[in-house]
């Protein structure tokens, strides 16, 4: 089966967790609650993991981060993060340009 770029945007919205930026340290950390992190990490920098490895590239568009990927895959927790091989085969080509695409927030309910 082959990997599409479509099955990689889709393994990057199935991931898990939560990511928020650590002042005192200055680095990302993550955790699966949002009520589980200190006081170090401010509210607004908070994000979901599944939107914490997108960056707006202009208004319509945005990248999937490689440099962002690797930093959860460098967590070893792979498994609760819930990457899975697409997303381990995009980190491997980095012969061919990151992801751009299209992306609406998907409202619950």
């Amino acid at each position: 089966m082959a990997i599409t770029s479509a099955g990689i945007c889709a393994a990057a919205d199935q991931l898990q967790g939560f990511v928020g930026f650590n002042l005192k340290t200055g680095q990302h950390i993550v955790r699966f609650s949002e009520d589980s992190f200190g006081l170090d990490i401010t509210e607004d920098s908070i994000t979901p993991t599944s939107e914490f490895v997108w960056e707006a590239a202009s208004a319509e568009l945005m990248t999937l981060k490689r440099d962002r990927l690797r930093m959860l895959v460098e967590l070893r927790i792979d498994e609760r993060l819930a990457i899975s091989e697409p997303l381990r085969v995009y980190l491997r080509r980095e012969d061919l340009p990151e992801i751009a695409a299209v992306r609406q927030l998907q409202r619950s309910g």
